[in-house]
């Protein structure tokens, strides 16, 4: 399991109190789906409406917020998570502040994709 740590300082990013954020060491190993629906284990989504519709934008906007905040480990990013599909919708994620400082510490194409489309 990966959990990122700012560099020499020990502090791991969380994604929520007590839970740290969990980064995938390449973006590349995501792999998951593009298209078609996805539904996601009570694990990742506690609501009653965990199906999401992958061609939807909202959907797949809400999805993806979804799995990076609430992942305990890696696994599940990779199965859920698409690289190419994240490093498009970066920028419009709305992620707890944590999870973001995680991704882009360990990925900074991820930020500099944000400063490329500003």
């Amino acid at each position: 399991m990966q959990y990122a740590a700012a560099a020499g300082t020990g502090v791991v990013h969380l994604a929520r109190p007590g839970r740290p954020a969990v980064v995938t060491p390449t973006v590349a190993e995501l792999t998951g789906p593009t298209r078609g629906t996805v539904v996601l284990p009570l694990r990742l989504m506690w609501g009653p409406e965990r199906s999401f519709d992958l061609d939807d934008p909202d959907q797949l906007l809400w999805m993806y917020e979804n799995v990076l905040r609430e992942s305990t480990r890696s696994d599940d990013l990779r199965r859920f998570l698409n690289g190419r599909v994240l490093r498009r919708i970066w920028s419009a994620l709305n992620l707890p502040r944590g999870v973001r400082a995680a991704w882009e510490r360990r990925h900074p194409s991820l930020a500099a994709g944000d400063r490329r489309a500003a």
